[in-house]
């Protein structure tokens, strides 16, 4: 197993954090817009309306269910379960690394721009204890969005094609789930989820694309030692 190096952490920090920073400012520029100049646009309020007038005690067994596979606790157990398989299964520490920086990434932006915004939740009768953090973003759906966005990125590298989309299928359609339980047990606005979604997307895709271009450099660091070897014999 190669060891992280000094230039792991200094790509992290160009490739990922930086990027990192300007993402958190986006999604609180968006949410201070929604706070502020569109505060009194009040047409997404209609789907959690919808929603909650829909409601029937089978969905909200099932969305209770749902909802908890964006809780907290869920995303960092699974985290640490699936990352320690991949190290165990790999040896590439970079590779087991991509799913924790990502979820650590959104869920810093989640912190800051929930405290910054402040946004209130929607006005219907809420299935769910409201979390200390307020509506905007929604930390649920950004979790589970940078975790499983993180798993379908690294499950493209699985040879057999059969797995390969299963596993893909299923890690794109846990994000889903806990969006639309949030938005039906009235703990989001619609704008919130969308938020959510793109702090986790990004997160995971910038998580990524450091261990790509680690890997990349790796190689052609490999690759020029072996040149060397070869002139030099």
């Amino acid at each position: 197993m190669d060891r992280i190096h000094r230039q792991d952490g200094s790509d992290l920090l160009t490739r990922a954090v930086a990027p990192g920073i300007a993402l958190g400012g986006l999604i609180i520029g968006i949410g201070l817009t929604l706070k502020g100049p569109l505060d009194g646009f009040h047409a997404e309020e209609a789907v959690n309306k919808d929603l909650a007038a829909d409601r029937t005690g089978t969905w909200n067994t099932i969305t209770a269910v749902w909802s908890q596979i964006g809780n907290t606790a869920a995303v960092i157990g699974v985290c640490i379960i699936v990352s320690s398989l991949l190290l165990w299964r790999t040896r590439d520490l970079r590779l087991a690394l991509v799913p924790p920086i990502a979820i650590a990434m959104q869920g810093l932006i989640f912190l800051i721009a929930a405290r910054v915004v402040d946004r209130d939740r929607p006005p219907v009768e809420k299935l769910d204890a409201s979390p200390p953090t307020a509506s905007f973003p929604s930390g649920h759906v950004g979790a589970s969005t940078g975790l499983y966005l993180a798993f379908t990125l690294l499950a493209l590298g699985i040879e057999r094609a059969w797995l390969r989309w299963t596993t893909v299928i299923l890690c794109l359609a846990m994000p889903l789930l806990v969006a639309f339980a949030r938005l039906y047990r009235g703990m989001h606005h619609l704008t919130d989820i969308g938020a959510a979604v793109i702090n986790g997307a990004i997160c995971a895709l910038l998580a990524y694309g450091w261990y790509q271009h680690c890997t990349r450099r790796r190689r052609g660091a490999r690759a020029a030692s072996a040149r060397s070897a070869g002139h030099t014999g």
